[in-house]
Order: C-alpha cells, then sequence, then structure tokens
C-alpha cells in the first residue's frame, strides 16, 4: 500500500541524487499513485517546488512532509506550494526565502521561470527528450517551432547548430522571456524570428521565412478561444506541404490524455500522407503513467517526396 510514510521514502531516495536541474521527484498525475493524483514535486535550481490539483484532506500532512524534507536535505532556498485547484492558482512561500535568481537548467542549458506566474512556470520538464530530439536533429537545419511559448525548442535547436529559427506564438509576454532565454544563454538571437502570431490565421507570414527542414509542433490541448486540439491539430497538418522541405522532419507533440497516438497517426495519414511516421519518443522515467496512450505524445514524422 502506497502511505504517506512511503511517499516520504521516496521523495528522500529521489532527492539523493538531486542538482541544480530540474527534477521531478514525485509525479503523482499519471496515476501510477492512486492516492496521490494530485500531488507532484519539483526540485528546481534552489527551490523545492509542490503542486497541489486538488483539495484533499491530508494537505496539511502533506506540506509538513515537506518541510521536513525541505529541511533536512538541506538542498533548496526555498519551498513554494502552489494550490492549482484555488481559483489562479495560489502559489506561497512555505519555507525558506525565494532567492533573486533560479532557473529550469536542462542539460547544461538555463531557463527564466517564475514560480508566481500562474499555474505555468515557464517550462514544461516532461518535453525533456523532445528538446534534446531537437538539438540533436538541428544542425544545418531551418526550424519551424509552432506554439513556441517561452521558446525552449528554439533554444535546443540554435544550441544543436540550426541556421535559424522561427519562433510563432501570440502570446508576446512568452516571446519576449524566450528573446531572455536566448541571451540567458548566450545564443545568437540574429539566427531566431520571434512571430507574436496566431498562428491559425497566419500561414503566409509563417510561410515566407520557409521551406523548413524541421518543424516542431508543441500546441495545447485546449486554450479558450484560440485552440482545441480535437478539432484545430488538423488544420496545422492540412498546411504542412506548404512549410516543408523535401526530407522535412516533423516533432508532433500533444499532452492531452483523451487523445491517443492513433489520433496523431490518422491525421497524417490523412491529411500529409507523405509524411511517414517513425517513432513515438519514449517519456522521462520519473513521468510514470500507467497507461501510456494517456501520458505525453512526441511523435517523429519524416517527409519523403
Amino acid at each position: 500500500m502506497f502511505t504517506l510514510d512511503v511517499l516520504y521514502q521516496l521523495l528522500v531516495r529521489n532527492t539523493l541524487n538531486v542538482t541544480q536541474e530540474y527534477t521531478r521527484l514525485f509525479h503523482g498525475r499519471g496515476n501510477t499513485y492512486q492516492a496521490y493524483t494530485f500531488l507532484t514535486v519539483d526540485s528546481i535550481d534552489k527551490v523545492l517546488f509542490a503542486v497541489l490539483f486538488d483539495a484533499n484532506d491530508d494537505e496539511d500532512t502533506i506540506i509538513s512532509m515537506l518541510q521536513n524534507l525541505y529541511t533536512t536535505q538541506a538542498k533548496w532556498d526555498a519551498l513554494i506550494l502552489q494550490r492549482r485547484y484555488l481559483k489562479g492558482a495560489q502559489n506561497s512561500i512555505v519555507e525558506g526565502i525565494l532567492p533573486d535568481k533560479y532557473f529550469a537548467i536542462e542539460n547544461g542549458l538555463y531557463y527564466h521561470i517564475n514560480v508566481f506566474s500562474g499555474q505555468n512556470i515557464g517550462f514544461f520538464p516532461d518535453m525533456k527528450r523532445g528538446r534534446a530530439f531537437v538539438r540533436d536533429h538541428a544542425k544545418g537545419k531551418k526550424v519551424l517551432n509552432l506554439f513556441s511559448y517561452t521558446c525552449s525548442f528554439s533554444i535546443a535547436a540554435i544550441q544543436g547548430g540550426a541556421t535559424s529559427v522561427v519562433n510563432v506564438d501570440m502570446n508576446k509576454n512568452a516571446l519576449s522571456i524566450g528573446r531572455e532565454n536566448h541571451r540567458l544563454n548566450s545564443l545568437d538571437t540574429r539566427k531566431v524570428e520571434f512571430m507574436p502570431y496566431n498562428i491559425l490565421k497566419s500561414w503566409s507570414r509563417i510561410r515566407k521565412a520557409g521551406p523548413y527542414d524541421l518543424i516542431i509542433i508543441d500546441p495545447p490541448s485546449f486554450q479558450k478561444g484560440s485552440f482545441a486540439a480535437t478539432v484545430d491539430y488538423e488544420k496545422i497538418i492540412k498546411r504542412l506541404h506548404e512549410l516543408a522541405a523535401p526530407e522535412c522532419t516533423v516533432l508532433s507533440a500533444l499532452n492531452a490524455p483523451e487523445l491517443d497516438t492513433a489520433f496523431i497517426k490518422n491525421l497524417f495519414l490523412e491529411h500529409a500522407p507523405e509524411f511517414m511516421h517513425i517513432k513515438r519518443l519514449e517519456n522521462l522515467e520519473n513521468f510514470p503513467e500507467n497507461d501510456e496512450e494517456r501520458s505525453l505524445k512526441n511523435m517523429i514524422f519524416k517527409r519523403s517526396l
């Protein structure tokens, strides 16, 4: 039986080899630990960051447990708690003092984050292998990063030797953070373009900088008023033939539990049949999921003409 004591022991064990790099210490969202699906715990540089997705009778006990972990392990400057179930996703400092500077660090690269910015802090750690794939396949490539958010894929692509990257996202603030992320890592922004547009209404602008050798599609599963994967994802796939170079590679991502890998494969078969499915990237071990079809899907396709 997975009890609070077992949870604490797991957290301690997962903390042993923690460095400054972003590490998920506990991932309840994958339904692997049935009683604690409402909880995630991350080590982020100098911050221990916990999220409660739902109200729970054990909340006070869990907070005490996290305080004990924070104190006994002495690896962080602050313990931050986000109550996602409250309006606006209220965040609070439980222990310590938040450092002036702290970052999401992954494979030696730095990303600006804000643990008080609401639900999303500016970085999605489960996409680590997706970013590694882009880094490893970007050399000499023109890259299109759709739904770029704070441009972490762009950072990986430029580090991997991309000749150019076009980042497109309608959130101007996120793109501004993206610019700063490039500067933070001393990367040449002359190779990078930032387009603050609604993708579904800006195809002509996006097409001008193409054709692209590597395309990243990483949309939100649902964003009120702008994107719903169930109906809008296919609009992107239908446009790939206008954007893609003859041997273009596509990283097609989706993090919607209700949509499986067949959903993406069928969209390509119907609307972009010249793209062959190559593989699905494996998810990180510290994001366990009892049903892989409900977890993050990073699908690789290759165009062959």
